[in-house]
């Protein structure tokens, strides 16, 4: 290791790349930059680790975020509010827009336009002698502020996370359901999330705030949550979510003892006690080219009828200001230009992750790594499917619990689901609780990721929305397992399906989104042999993988490029 760097908290990996011109670079966004996933997800995740790799390669990085911290002194300002590994972080207090995006959902108009708050915002940046901004999420701040930072003569990157610049909602799904495929020139927003006021959530966010200085951060946190579980059972009854309630009956199968009484499958009679809990909806059935449908209907994209419409304006403007538009797929790119965005300005820049390293790593120096993990001809023990996420409507759990529910009970004792979601999974661990071959683990942090690779052979991936890049469908490919995926956004241009036409090496298979019956169709072939499960040699050979390194280094070149150094 090399000598303790003054500008990290940690000394320089041996062999980490070096910049020969340091810069000062400012990143935008909205979560906390030391929560990393635990804040913001994967978007977070991603700014967090570029922005320490670029530390390491000796930049100066300023990082601002803003939208979250609200006070009753009022007036915006900047503050400095900590140095995390090497980065200088500060936090806009009292934005005009809120963060995250739902929080502003309401706020159309003035997240299109925000000028006093984007006027502090170059003066901030002038301050602290930024050579190049670089967005990764402008919820929190007007879309102004690119036109804004590039008319003061500093160049802009943005990174394209997800769809918040043209989707207020962020996944172009209406109602948390269904994909928006016309917004109907904004009319169709109006009515797709019901959410608070902006001046109703600041307020409620200085009260919080209060709270944390008068009681401290834990305290105020647990009020925080007792006072939603009090509604919450105030709602739905006394039911505890998390707790299993007793049975109200016995097993049927009480008297048998050990005696399988000529009974074949697996399922278990649950009789728990009713809830009162909202029905689940059943998924929207997508077509199979619903990728390819999207992107026909350019000349609906920008029909502007209100200020939803106009706010989808502003964005395509804002990327069409920035220097460069870095989304991490190719499909994201064509999503975004089918809406104006000048393709010259778009490239692609994919995804790399230190943990996507560490998981590769490990799976190369498996013993297994050339073998594939399950023969359905000499298999003794069931195929495991593995479901990483959250229980969020666009992650598609409510596809794949769907599925569970219509596969043959031949075919699902040959199986076991692994599912790993974080949130609320109650609703779902009841439902599927009638399955033995149904294992519920809770949320997961990136250490039990690494180590998860040998707790499953396939991935699953059921989301119902353009999902731009998904980290889950990386941390997939480098563990060297292949995935059954919905074929919606950017796991269209990374998967290559195993019943491909042209004869290449496949990595995964794909299912139409929303549609449970074609996954389950798809799990049963897998089961019965149909296709043969690659190994992980096999499938990092079928997959363009980028390093951690690679990416940085990537990103830096870009600024090198825009900067003229």
């Amino acid at each position: 290791m090399q000598p303790l760097s003054p500008s990290t908290t940690g000394p320089i990996p041996t062999g980490w790349p070096r910049t020969g011109q340091p810069r000062t670079i400012a990143i935008l966004g909205w979560a906390r930059l030391a929560l990393q996933a635990a804040e913001g997800t994967g978007y977070n995740l991603s700014a967090s680790e570029l922005a320490a790799g670029l530390v390491l390669m000796g930049h100066r990085v300023i990082y601002l975020s803003s939208g979250i911290h609200y006070s009753l002194i009022p007036g915006m300002r900047i503050r400095p509010r900590e140095t995390w590994r090497g980065i200088e972080c500060h936090e806009l207090i009292n934005s005009p827009n809120l963060s995250p995006s739902a929080a502003n959902f309401q706020n159309p108009r003035r997240e299109a336009e925000s000028k006093k708050q984007s006027e502090l915002v170059v003066s901030f940046l002038k301050e602290q002698g930024v050579d190049l901004v670089h967005s990764h999420s402008l919820e929190g701040q007007g879309l102004d502020v690119v036109g804004a930072i590039k008319a003061a003569g500093m160049p802009v990157v943005v990174t394209l996370h997800n769809y918040w610049h043209v989707c207020p909602q962020v996944d172009l799904i209406y109602n948390e359901h269904e994909l928006c495929f016309d917004y109907e020139g904004g009319r169709r927003c109006a009515g797709c999330l019901n959410e608070s006021k902006p001046n109703v959530r600041k307020v409620k966010r200085i009260a919080m705030r209060l709270a944390e200085r008068s009681l401290g951060p834990k305290q105020a946190e647990l009020i925080k949550l007792k006072s939603r579980r009090l509604i919450r059972k105030a709602l739905n009854g006394d039911d505890t979510p998390g707790v299993v309630q007793r049975q109200s009956k016995p097993d049927s199968e009480l008297a048998l003892g050990h005696d399988t009484g000529g009974r074949a499958d697996t399922a278990l009679e649950h009789s728990f006690a009713d809830t009162n809990g909202k029905p689940a909806r059943e998924p929207a059935p997508l077509p199979i080219d619903a990728n390819e449908k999207f992107l026909e209907n350019r000349e609906v994209h920008l029909r502007v009828l209100n200020d939803y419409g106009r706010r989808r304006v502003a964005g395509i403007g804002a990327l069409n200001s920035a220097d460069l538009v870095t989304p991490p797929t190719d499909y994201n790119a064509r999503l975004h230009a089918s809406m104006g965005v000048d393709p010259s300005r778009l490239r692609v820049v994919p995804y790399g992750q230190p943990h996507f390293d560490q998981i590769n790593r490990r799976a190369r120096r498996s013993p297994y790594y050339e073998q594939s993990p399950w023969r359905a001809e000499t298999a003794s023990r069931p195929l495991r499917f593995g479901f990483f996420g959250t229980v969020r409507p666009n992650k598609g759990l409510e596809v794949l619990v769907r599925a569970i529910d219509l596969l043959e009970a031949d075919v699902r004792k040959r199986c076991q689901f692994v599912i790993r979601a974080h949130g609320g999974d109650w609703a779902f661990r009841k439902r599927m609780a009638r399955y033995p071959e149904v294992n519920f683990l809770g949320g997961y942090d990136l250490l039990q990721l690494i180590a998860a690779g040998g707790e499953y052979d396939v991935g699953i991936l059921p989301h119902i929305w353009m999902d731009n890049s998904p980290l889950v469908m990386w941390e997939h490919l480098h563990a060297g397992k292949m995935i059954l995926a919905a074929r919606l956004g950017g796991a269209a241009d990374t998967i290559t399906p195993l019943d491909n036409p042209h004869g290449h090496a496949g990595n995964g298979l794909f299912f139409p989104g929303g549609q449970p019956a074609k996954l389950a169709e798809r799990i049963t072939q897998l089961v019965r042999g149909e296709f043969a499960i690659p190994s992980p040699s096999d499938v990092h050979k079928a997959t363009k993988l980028t390093s951690y390194p690679e990416h940085v280094t990537t990103v830096d070149s870009i600024y090198t490029e825009l900067l003229g150094g």
